[in-house]
């Protein structure tokens, strides 16, 4: 294994991720490292994925679905109209 950590030793430091930060946190943590380290690899080796259509798309795909905000908009209120009493 490189550095040498062996199998043992990315065991004990995945369950004690787990453990800190949870299995929601998690997933997320590891497509943001994947993604860096994918940038830091294209601009060490000099590639231009600027121009690369399908990168837009994988990026949105990623993107959680948007939340339907529902919004209770108030009407205003009818105005009350009051006949004038002839006695006063």
């Amino acid at each position: 294994m490189p550095f040498g950590i062996g199998i043992w030793e990315i065991a004990i430091l995945l369950l004690v991720a787990l453990l800190v930060f949870g299995p929601k946190r998690l997933p997320e943590m590891g497509r943001s490292l994947g993604r860096g380290m994918r940038e830091f690899k294209d601009s060490v080796s000099g590639k231009d994925r600027d121009d690369d259509p399908f990168d837009t798309e994988s990026f949105n795909a990623e993107l959680p679905p948007a939340r339907e905000e529902h919004t209770v908009t108030a009407t205003p209120a009818s105005p009350v109209v009051r006949e004038r009493d002839p006695l006063s």
